[in-house]
């Protein structure tokens, strides 16, 4: 297993770029960012390149300036700029060679929703670029109220309906927890389709080993499982970020 530095929440104090000579201080070989969109592609790619740094997930889709919807996979009329928005995001991870993107439902509910998700995601892990592949991540109603992809069972669903290679689940240990109340029970569950890891306590979503998931245990069922794909460290730091990397030793 590897370890990659969310760059969205660790180091806050720092401005953007700067965040990556940080992770790299800090041993990283990989980092992950929620939405980079708002700083042009090369500059980051600079950042990657003098620390010897991958970009290994992003989210989709970027930010809308124009107004509008936000092209969220599951939001009812959604479907145009979903797409719009997904070859926007294949731009951007192609010019910095992120392999993972992480597809956001948005708020939705009931039916219509999931074979929404479905029909748009058949589509876009049609139309993603060779060696690119999609991600779907349920996230826990304290973080993200109203948001359609709120439990891992119907993650499991809509992943077998697309029957896609390359689309899998991402896990959360902090929203695992927050929804499902064993976040190492759901990985023992659903590790056959997890591709991207990332990590952080409950129920305050702060550093491993200051809530309440077993975190030696989940990690040594990711080894007997033989995740060696990359962990990210998503959470909010309590304190300086260096302080709270003991995870990285227990990979």
């Amino acid at each position: 297993m590897k370890a990659a530095a969310n760059l969205s929440l660790l180091w806050p104090e720092l401005p953007y770029l700067d965040r990556f000579d940080a992770a790299a201080m800090a041993g990283f070989k990989a980092v992950e960012v929620q939405f980079p969109y708002e700083t042009p592609a090369k500059e980051t790619q600079r950042a990657l390149l003098k620390n010897g740094l991958e970009m290994v997930l992003i989210n989709a889709p970027p930010p809308n300036y124009t107004g509008g919807l936000r092209g969220f996979a599951a939001v009812e009329g959604s479907e145009d700029r979903f797409a719009y928005d997904m070859r926007r995001a294949f731009r951007y991870a192609a010019e910095l060679r992120v392999p993972k993107i992480h597809v956001m439902s948005g708020a939705a509910s009931g039916s219509a929703a999931k074979d929404r998700m479905i029909t748009n995601l058949k589509a876009a892990t049609a139309s993603a670029p060779e060696g690119m592949s999609l991600t779907i991540e349920p996230l826990c109603p304290e973080a993200q109220p109203d948001y359609f992809l709120n439990n891992y069972d119907l993650a499991a669903e809509i992943i077998a309906a697309v029957d896609a290679p390359n689309l899998g689940l991402q896990f959360d240990s902090y929203h695992a927890q927050m929804i499902h109340g064993d976040a190492v029970a759901v990985y023992e569950k659903f590790h056959h389709l997890i591709t991207h890891v990332q990590i952080g306590d409950a129920p305050h979503r702060n550093a491993p080993g200051c809530g309440n998931v077993a975190f030696s245990d989940l990690f040594s069922s990711m080894r007997s499982k033989g995740y060696d794909g990359w962990v990210g460290g998503e959470y909010t730091p309590d304190t300086s970020t260096e302080i709270t990397l003991d995870w990285m030793k227990q990979l």
